[in-house]
C-alpha cells in the first residue's frame, strides 16, 4: 500500500504542476486585485514585477530573491532547446518510423502516468509539437536581438523559474499522451504516414498563425518604442504603445498569447492535460494584462480610455 502511494508513476505530475499554478494564480491574484493594500509587502512584492512592481517599503528578504527581468531571455533558451527536442522525437516517430527511446517512455512514465493512453492522433501531435516549436524559437529570437529589457526592473526567482516549469510541462505534456509515445504503442507501425488534414486542424492552425504574426508585431511595436529609426537603442522609458492592436488592447502581445494555447488546446482537446495548460495560461496572462492596464491608467493622464485590458471590446 505504501509503494503504491509513493510511486510517482500513479501521479500525472504534470496534470498537478499546471493545477498548483492556476491555483496560485488565482488566488494570489484575486487577493491582489481585491484587498492588496493589507497584503504583506513580501506577497505585493513577490507577485508583482516589471513596470507593476510593487513601490513601497521593500521587504529585505524577498529583495535577495529578486533578479533582472532581462533574464527572461535565459528560459526561452531553454524552451527552444526543449521543444525542438520534442520536435525531434515527434518526426523520429511519424516520418523515419523508429520507436520511441525506452528512456522517453520511461520519462514521460515518470511525470504523465505509466497508465496513460493514446488520445492524439499522430496528425494533431505533429501540428501541436511543429507550432509550439516556432513560438519557442520566435521568442527566443525577440528576446535576444528584438526586445529591450529595463536595466532597473527585477522579478521575483519564483516568476523567473514559472517560465521554465511553464515550456517544460507544455512539451510533455503534449507528447505524454500522442500515438507511439505510450508505453506498448512505440514500435514502428506508423509508417506509411499520412498527412489528415481535416477541416478542424486547418481552422486551428490557422487561428495559431494568425494569433502567432499579431503578437510578433505587437512585440515589435513595444520594442521601438525604445529606438530610433536606424534600430539603437535611445531610452528605457515606458510610453503609451501606438498601433496594431494596442488599439483595441494594452497587452495584445498577451491576448495573442492566449488565443495560441486556445488553438493548441483546440487541436488536442483529447489530452486531458490540454486542460490545465490553458487554464493556466488564461489565468496567468488575464492577470498579468489586467495589472498592466492599471500600471497605464494610472501612469498616462492621456492614455485613451476605450483600450481594454486583455480582450478587444470586452475585458
Amino acid at each position: 500500500m505504501l509503494d503504491t502511494l509513493l510511486d510517482l508513476r500513479s501521479i500525472n505530475l504534470i496534470n498537478f504542476l499546471f493545477v498548483q499554478l492556476f491555483v496560485l494564480i488565482v488566488v494570489l491574484g484575486g487577493l491582489i486585485a481585491t484587498v492588496e493594500r493589507y497584503l504583506p509587502n513580501a506577497i505585493r512584492q513577490s507577485f508583482r514585477y516589471g513596470k507593476h512592481a510593487f513601490q513601497g517599503p521593500q521587504d529585505r528578504f524577498t529583495s535577495l530573491l529578486e533578479v533582472p527581468k532581462s533574464w527572461f531571455k535565459h528560459f526561452y533558451v531553454f524552451a527552444a532547446v526543449w521543444s525542438v527536442a520534442g520536435f525531434y522525437f515527434m518526426v523520429n516517430a511519424y516520418f523515419m518510423g523508429r520507436p520511441t527511446p525506452g528512456f522517453v517512455v520511461d520519462f514521460l512514465d515518470i511525470m504523465a502516468t505509466s497508465k496513460r493512453t493514446v488520445r492524439t492522433t499522430p496528425t494533431e501531435t505533429m501540428v501541436a509539437i511543429t507550432l509550439i516549436t516556432i513560438q519557442c524559437l520566435r521568442r527566443w529570437y525577440e528576446t535576444q536581438f528584438v526586445q529591450v529589457f529595463s536595466s532597473k526592473l527585477k522579478m521575483n526567482l519564483s516568476a523567473y523559474l514559472v517560465g521554465y516549469v511553464h515550456y517544460f510541462g507544455e512539451v510533455v505534456a503534449l507528447l505524454s499522451q500522442a500515438d507511439g509515445f505510450v508505453r506498448m504503442n512505440t514500435a514502428a507501425s506508423l509508417m506509411p504516414y499520412r498527412f489528415e488534414l481535416t477541416p478542424r486542424i486547418a481552422f486551428w492552425i490557422a487561428i495559431f498563425i494568425y494569433a502567432w504574426r499579431y503578437q510578433f508585431q505587437s512585440n515589435l511595436i513595444l520594442a521601438n518604442l525604445r529606438k530610433d529609426r536606424t534600430g539603437a537603442v535611445t531610452t528605457q522609458k515606458h510610453s503609451i504603445p501606438r498601433g496594431g492592436y494596442f488599439e483595441l488592447v494594452s497587452s495584445p502581445h498577451m491576448f495573442f498569447e492566449v488565443v495560441m494555447y486556445v488553438a493548441l488546446y483546440g487541436l488536442t482537446w483529447r489530452n486531458t492535460s490540454s486542460l490545465y495548460v490553458l487554464g493556466w495560461v488564461i489565468s496567468n496572462q488575464m492577470m498579468n494584462a489586467w495589472l498592466t492596464h492599471q500600471w497605464y491608467r494610472e501612469n498616462f493622464k492621456e492614455y485613451p480610455s476605450t483600450r481594454r485590458a486583455l480582450i478587444p471590446y470586452l475585458l
